[in-house]
């Protein structure tokens, strides 16, 4: 079965030759502490530690002659109740002549592995997932009638949370969301690097060690030791109104680091060219730099994470932020109470109830009379008393339900669509 995995990493890494008839060999090898991690290869799942596998010369020496190794390659290895590493595993590009058979001189680029063995300490998460998380949950009446605060309260307000990250030959941002250290930023950021340099709005540099890159969505959390950050407050999105005011803090390039930028939330919802998550849309101001910075409220709350802009002749002012509930899904991975209602100030006074919401297939749009507030799967917070749930999927019928909401009442919801003529 090993033979058969390295074999498919070989093809999916246009391999030109054989390996039982590629000439100097080299051996690849992978360990992990503790032992027993998957390992990844480009996405492909080749094995677990000690992973060993043979691989030509080529991709360790520079020969003339023999397979050469066209592309970069990302390592990656994982096991449960351990942090993850990801690394990028080659050096390149590397440029070369080369001569075909009838004796023609091409240039061509070629990557080589920066070592024959990587090894890796896998910490538990119980050991960097500490502190805690605050999310203020939606329906929270106390929460929505506070008052605005004024744009230079909130940068001064927030400004001590957010980073600057450094990594090889990139920088961007990213904000503490517990004070022992763990910051949330973009994975794309992140990616390819053992660990970054923090730096604070001080001055001070700090290591921060790569503890989670999520599959699927733009989102890694970093860490660094100590304790006593300030950190940011996070708001689920369904607080998030179209037309209301946002700032986005960051790190762009070329500017001065730190800086604030102001806009509207545009738009939210999903976009399949963004990639998968729900996107607020702004005019504030994002450039590069500034992805893994939070956007705020009014409050001084984040509810997205800066992540793109459409960068085009004729299109301006049209930058994306991951939302909070995204990131609050995966730190709910690591801090089960974060959902909870019991982690937003002033909430265990609220009468509200628990709805959880699923449909076949996930990533429905849930709304809650008629507003966006969730896709599924979903755990929402809701006020006692009659509400109007609504789960929508492109091409299905919307499955709708009344629902009356009694104060610690756990309800659960399972959308069944039924295809659209």
């Amino acid at each position: 079965m090993k033979r058969q995995s390295i074999y498919f990493l070989l093809y999916s890494c246009s391999f030109l030759l054989p390996l039982a008839r590629t000439a100097n060999a080299d051996s690849l090898k992978v360990t992990t502490t503790p032992a027993g991690a998957t390992v990844e290869i480009d996405g492909v799942n080749v094995g677990t530690t000690p992973y060993i596998a043979k691989l030509p010369g080529g991709y360790f020496h520079k020969n003339l002659l023999g397979a050469r190794l066209e592309h970069a390659m990302t390592l990656r290895v994982r096991k449960e109740g351990f942090t993850s590493k990801e690394i990028e595993m080659t050096e390149g590009p590397i440029g070369y002549i080369g001569y075909n058979m009838f004796g023609g001189a091409y240039h061509a680029e070629r990557w080589l592995l920066k070592s024959g063995h990587f090894d890796f300490t896998l910490e538990p998460t119980s050991k960097s997932f500490t502190g805690t998380v605050i999310a203020t949950a939606a329906g929270n009446a106390k929460m929505e009638m506070r008052p605005e605060l004024a744009v230079e309260d909130i940068v001064q307000q927030s400004k001590p949370a957010v980073v600057l990250l450094k990594g090889s030959g990139k920088q961007g941002s990213g904000f503490f969301v517990t004070e022992t250290g763990v910051i949330a930023t973009n994975a794309h950021v992140a990616r390819g690097e053992d660990s970054l340099i923090a730096e604070l709005p001080t001055g001070q540099k700090l290591e921060a060690k790569i503890v989670y890159i999520d599959d699927d969505k733009d989102i890694a959390l970093v860490k660094v030791e100590g304790s006593g950050f300030q950190h940011l407050t996070l708001s689920e999105v369904s607080t998030v109104r179209q037309g209301q005011s946002v700032i986005a803090l960051g790190n762009p390039g070329h500017s001065l680091p730190f800086s604030a930028t102001k806009g509207i939330v545009s738009a939210i919802g999903e976009s399949e060219g963004n990639g998968k998550g729900t996107w607020i849309q702004t005019d504030a101001a994002i450039n590069p730099g500034n992805s893994g910075g939070p956007l705020l409220n009014s409050h001084a709350e984040v509810v997205g994470i800066n992540s793109q802009k459409v960068v085009a002749k004729d299109f301006q002012g049209i930058g994306f932020a991951l939302s909070s509930n995204d990131l609050i899904e995966v730190l709910a991975r690591f801090y089960p109470g974060v959902t909870d209602s019991s982690t937003s100030p002033g909430a265990a006074t609220e009468q509200i109830g628990t709805v959880t919401v699923s449909s076949n297939p996930d990533g429905a749009d849930v709304y809650l009379d008629g507003k966006f507030v969730s896709n599924t799967p979903a755990i929402l917070k809701i006020p006692i008393g009659e509400h109007a749930v609504r789960v929508t999927y492109p091409k299905r019928v919307d499955w709708e339900r009344d629902v009356d909401i009694l104060k610690d009442s756990q309800l659960t919801l399972k959308a069944q669509f039924t295809a659209s003529n």
